[in-house]
C-alpha cells in the first residue's frame, strides 16, 4: 500500500491558491485512478484504489499546512505504510513555475507544511515532490501571495505542473523514485542547497 499525501489548505477560500497544489495534483490522480478522496480517516480525507498497477491510499489533511505532520503520522499509523516509501506532494515557492523536484529525503527547508512532517515523524526519509510556484511579484508579501487565489494564466500554468506531477507519482511507483529523479529533475531553477520554500508564517501558510 503507498501513500500518497497532497499538502494544503481545507477551505474553499484556499483550493485555487498556489499553497494548495499539493491538494489539486491528489484530485488529478484520483481523476487517474477512478476514486473519490471524501472519506474521513483521522485528520484526513481519503480515497483508495489502484494506480499504475499499485494499492494505493491518497490523502489530503484536513488540517492547516502548519499542522500537516499530525495527519500524516495517524495515516501511515492507520494504513501500516512504509514513511520511506510514502510520497508527499506540496509547492514550492523557490522553484520556477513548471518546475518539479523529487528527493527521497531532505530539510524543510522552510516549508511549513514539510517542516511539520518532518518534525511530527521525526525523520525527513520520505519522498517528496515539489512544485515550483515561484517566484512572487518583487516587493510581494510570500504568505500573502502563496495564499492569493490564482489567475487564468497562474491556472493555465498551475495545470500543466500539476499534470506533470501526476507524471511523476505514476513513475515513481512503475519504475521507482531514481528513475523519475533522472526524469523530472533535469532543469536547474535553484542552485544546489538553496532553501526550497521561503514560506514563513503559521496557520494557513
Amino acid at each position: 500500500m503507498r501513500l500518497i499525501v497532497g499538502l494544503g489548505n481545507p477551505g474553499p477560500e484556499y483550493v485555487w491558491t498556489p499553497h494548495n497544489l499539493g491538494f489539486l495534483t491528489i484530485d488529478r490522480l484520483a481523476e487517474r485512478a477512478a476514486v473519490r478522496v471524501r472519506r474521513p480517516e483521522g485528520k484526513a480525507l481519503v480515497g483508495l484504489g489502484k494506480l499504475a498497477g499499485d494499492d494505493i491510499v491518497l490523502a489530503k489533511p484536513q488540517t492547516f499546512m502548519n499542522a500537516s505532520g499530525v495527519a500524516v503520522r495517524d495515516l501511515l499509523r492507520r494504513f501500516e505504510a512504509d514513511p520511506a516509501e510514502m510520497i508527499v506532494i506540496t509547492d514550492d515557492a523557490a522553484l520556477g513555475r513548471g518546475t518539479l523536484r523529487i528527493r527521497k529525503r531532505g530539510s524543510a527547508g522552510g516549508h511549513n507544511g514539510l517542516k511539520s512532517v518532518i518534525g511530527t515523524l521525526g525523520s525527513d526519509e520520505f519522498i517528496r515532490i515539489r512544485i515550483g510556484i515561484g517566484p512572487a511579484e518583487p516587493g510581494e508579501d510570500l504568505a500573502e501571495y502563496v495564499l492569493r487565489p490564482m489567475d487564468d494564466a497562474d491556472l493555465e500554468q498551475a495545470a500543466e505542473s500539476i499534470d506533470r506531477g501526476v507524471e511523476a507519482v505514476e513513475m515513481i511507483l512503475e519504475k521507482g523514485v531514481d528513475a523519475a529523479m533522472n526524469r523530472f529533475n533535469r532543469r536547474a531553477d535553484v542552485p544546489a542547497g538553496e532553501p526550497n520554500s521561503g514560506d514563513p508564517g503559521s496557520g494557513p501558510n
